[in-house]
């Protein structure tokens, strides 16, 4: 599948869970319908992925687990939360350089609108 198609799927995904779930459950509950509707859709998907962190010699595999990776390409992180923190921003621009990915998308499903949630990432 084409990058774009896919990422039309993860947005139309997102707001098919949204419409069926609303805002205030717990993000993995999110997390597992949104794969669920993903790989309904005829996408690969992969939750709770490893990011191993690289530092001159040394690897930490204990580094981070990004919540999705879609298509091997498209990193999507999830949350449910009320209020935006800008650095999840720099949480998922760090997982797409680690994974080099050149898109990504922030999901916060906790809001009353899921477009306002939904926010695309290119590097």
């Amino acid at each position: 599948m084409h990058c774009e198609e896919v990422a039309r799927i993860i947005v139309d995904s997102s707001l098919k869970v949204h419409r069926a779930l609303g805002p205030g459950l717990l993000e993995k509950i999110y997390e597992s319908c949104l794969c669920y509707e993903l790989q309904n859709a005829g996408c690969k998907v992969e939750r709770q992925v490893s990011v191993p962190i690289r530092y001159c010699d040394l690897t930490f595999e204990e580094g981070y687990r990004l919540d999705l990776l879609v298509q091997e390409s498209i990193v999507c992180e999830i949350k449910a939360v009320e209020k935006h923190n800008a650095v999840w921003e720099a949480q998922l621009l760090s997982y797409m350089k680690l994974k080099g990915c050149r898109l990504g998308f922030l999901i916060n499903f906790n809001v009353p609108v899921i477009k306002n949630g939904i926010k695309r990432m290119i590097l």
